[in-house]
């Protein structure tokens, strides 16, 4: 089979089009192609006057190889990969023990979920609850600020990314083509089979929530146990090697296996690794607010007079400026005809995030705008200095706020000027339960308001209106990535805790579904791998129960 990149056809070409630019690219008749499939369809649209679709194919012909030859020096015609997935192992007839997976979000589903592929029947325990019963409590919340610490926008089935974008591209390396497997098992649990060859895929809130639910079930299909409401308090460890894992209700289910897959958001499992004497550091990650402007603008900016074309669909941007004191602010997360989101986790506290639904038909368009802030320069105290500087941030918003989970917001030319806001614009704020209009420039460290205050009108060179009075800012985002990282060696293992996997975006290892899902696939390997290797005959199965916290 081959693989040809760089067909360029205009948006409005008619469907046989690009079999004839095969034809066409190969030189050969139509009844010597067999078949062909899109690998990939992006956009170019650097001439606003000129969009044109870019496609990558796999072709099947009846002569391959000959046309492979003639074909050697050509940059855009090659041999297409075997990206086929292959299990790494097995698991062996005698298993005595199962391996444990903390966390249900995009790395935790996907490492239960190979595990379970490869025979080893994990349990997988969740602080929060399903999908489905999650979902009811963070509308609730959103409606009328009602928060269950245990249960929202970032605890339960799914993680933080059920309420999301649902975006699934990534700037990871992928040399193993694992990227490829996460995008299959979404398509076999019902995402549109688009997301295998579109440029930027996503899959939408609500449509998550049912893909979800489906790879539960094949899970479950395959042996292993999802447990809900099974808050980790504490991990056994003994001699420098996990033994097991202690629930909140006093439960201990003994595992020489654990997979560490918690999310960002997951502090107080933070602290009680660090007591435990897990290594642990501290990483850099970002801070600012959201920024809405209406969609319509962005697509009219990124677009022209293709602005509105639904083969499009709402543009997105990505931007980034470098400051003069030093600092550089970027977007991040944008969510194109989205919405503004409650993320908060902790009691008195207000934090962020983006969502849209796979239509992206919203009024606004937003993103995050963010400044870079490392532990050297800015929280130099420990390896959790960082989650105490975001929740003084949170703390602060939310007193800014009202102190009712309602958010601070401010008009952009408000901000700039350095002034409170005390009427709406034109840009109406979809975040709820609601927005009190105030002075952003208290929510930040002063260094963090002078870089936005630079960014912005920068910005606006790129995106004309990106500055334009009425865009509203919503504060805070502080949670674009794990403040720590739970170091781990090339056996995927914790530098000083045998036993333990740590994984995802909580251990600093991921950014986003795909990159999440990558990193759970190759946790699940790490486990197969080391289990077979062992001969997986350290300790017995057992799960007993045990009154109060467990002792060592």
């Amino acid at each position: 089979m081959l693989k040809i990149s760089e067909i360029k056809l205009p948006l409005d070409h008619l469907e046989d089009a690009l079999r004839r630019a095969i034809l066409e690219k190969l030189q050969v008749s139509d009844d010597e192609l067999i078949d062909f499939s899109i690998f990939k369809r992006s956009y170019d649209a650097r001439k606003k006057s000129a969009i044109v679709f870019v496609y990558i194919v796999d072709v099947e012909t009846v002569n391959d190889a000959e046309l492979l030859e003639k074909f050697k020096s050509d940059p855009h015609v090659s041999e297409t990969p075997d990206t086929t997935y292959k299990l790494v192992a097995t698991a062996p007839k005698d298993l005595k023990v199962r391996p444990v997976v903390i966390g249900t979000g995009p790395c935790g589903l996907f490492a239960g979920l190979m595990l379970a592929r490869m025979g080893f029947r994990p349990v997988i325990l969740e602080r929060g609850k399903s999908v489905r019963e999650r979902s009811k409590d963070t509308f609730g919340f959103w409606r009328e600020g009602g928060l269950n610490p245990e249960s929202n926008a970032q605890f339960g089935e799914g993680g933080a990314g059920t309420f999301s974008d649902g975006k699934l591209y990534s700037q990871v390396k992928d040399s193993k083509n694992l990227g490829r497997k996460v995008l299959d098992e979404f398509v076999e649990a019902g995402a549109n089979p688009e997301i295998l060859y579109i440029n930027k895929p996503h899959i939408g809130t609500f449509k998550l929530v049912m893909i979800v639910e489906k790879m539960r079930a094949t899970i479950e299909s395959l042996g292993g146990e999802i447990r809900f409401q099974s808050r980790v308090e504490d991990i056994e460890i003994e001699n420098g090697k996990v033994r097991g894992v202690t629930l909140a209700c006093g439960e201990f289910i003994e595992s020489s296996h654990v997979v560490l897959a918690v999310g960002h958001s997951a502090r107080d499992t933070f602290e009680m690794l660090a007591k435990r004497g897990v290594y642990i550091e501290p990483k850099p990650f970002s801070i600012g607010f959201r920024i809405e402007h209406p969609q319509g603008l962005i697509d009219e900016c990124r677009f022209g007079d293709f602005a509105g074309n639904k083969l499009l669909g709402a543009a997105d941007y990505k931007l980034v400026h470098h400051c003069t004191n030093g600092r550089s602010v970027y977007s991040f997360c944008m969510c194109p005809g989205g919405m503004v989101v409650a993320a908060a986790s902790e009691a008195g506290r207000l934090v962020t995030n983006g969502m849209s639904q796979y239509s992206r038909s919203e009024k606004n368009a937003n993103s995050a705008i963010v400044v870079g802030i490392t532990p050297e320069q800015d929280y130099p105290d420990g390896a959790l200095a960082g989650i105490e500087f975001q929740r003084r941030l949170e703390e602060k918003a939310f007193k800014l706020g009202g102190e009712n989970y309602n958010a601070p917001g401010q008009l952009v030319g408000d901000f700039l000027k350095g002034r409170p806001s005390k009427n709406l614009g034109k840009v109406l704020p979809s975040y709820t339960p609601g927005i009190h209009l105030t002075d952003l420039n208290e929510a930040l460290p002063k260094f963090a308001i002078d870089a936005i205050h630079e960014a912005i009108p920068a910005f606006d060179k790129q995106i004309k209106g990106f500055a334009m009075n009425d865009a509203l800012l919503t504060g805070v985002e502080t949670r674009t990535s794990s403040p720590i990282r739970i170091k781990r060696g090339k056996d995927g293992q914790s530098i000083n805790t045998e036993g333990l996997y740590p994984a995802g975006e909580g251990a600093g290892y991921a950014g986003g579904i795909l990159s999440a899902g990558i990193d759970g696939i190759k946790a699940a390997e790490a486990v197969a791998m080391n289990i077979r290797c062992e001969g997986n005959s350290s300790i017995g199965e057992k799960t007993v129960k045990r009154s109060g916290k467990n002792t060592f």
